[in-house]
């Protein structure tokens, strides 16, 4: 039987913000992020912000509610302050007319609710490109393969 395994780690965790205004959303993301991420949560971008000068974030996951003012400085703000960081944008539909622009104005992908773990880790594996190899996949691989 394959076993999933986490694949080359590197020995540090990544760094994870996630940045929601809904409590329960917020939690939830953090509890699903946090055995395998260094994850910081945030009520706001304030304090997200704050919270930078200790650590530079990988990843963001930004609320969808911190775009509704100006979506595109918020964007923009993020890349300039946070910069290096991907940014993820937690929205109720992949389809959000609001988050596809946010593609538009620099976000690096949408994860639509409902959140499962499954979802949330399919995307920030993606977005910090991580693979997930099986133990028979490694073992088939003689020692001297080259790619």
């Amino acid at each position: 039987m394959p076993i999933d395994l986490v694949p080359f780690p590197s020995g540090e965790d990544d760094i994870i913000f996630v940045v929601e205004s809904d409590e329960v959303i917020r939690s939830a993301l953090h509890f699903i992020l946090d055995g395998q991420n260094e994850t910081h949560s945030f009520a706001t971008l304030d304090l997200a912000y704050a919270g930078a000068g200790d650590v530079m974030p990988d990843l963001v996951l930004l609320g969808i509610d911190f775009l509704k003012d100006d979506g595109e400085g918020t964007v923009a703000g993020i890349a300039r302050r946070l910069s290096g960081s991907k940014i993820l944008i937690v929205a109720n539909s992949v389809n959000d007319p609001l988050a596809l622009k946010a593609l538009k104005w620099g976000a690096h992908q949408v994860l639509g609710k409902p959140i499962s773990f499954d979802s949330v880790h399919r995307r920030v594996d993606g977005l910090l490109r991580r693979q997930r190899v099986s133990a028979a996949m490694l073992g088939l691989l003689p020692p001297s393969a080259a790619w």
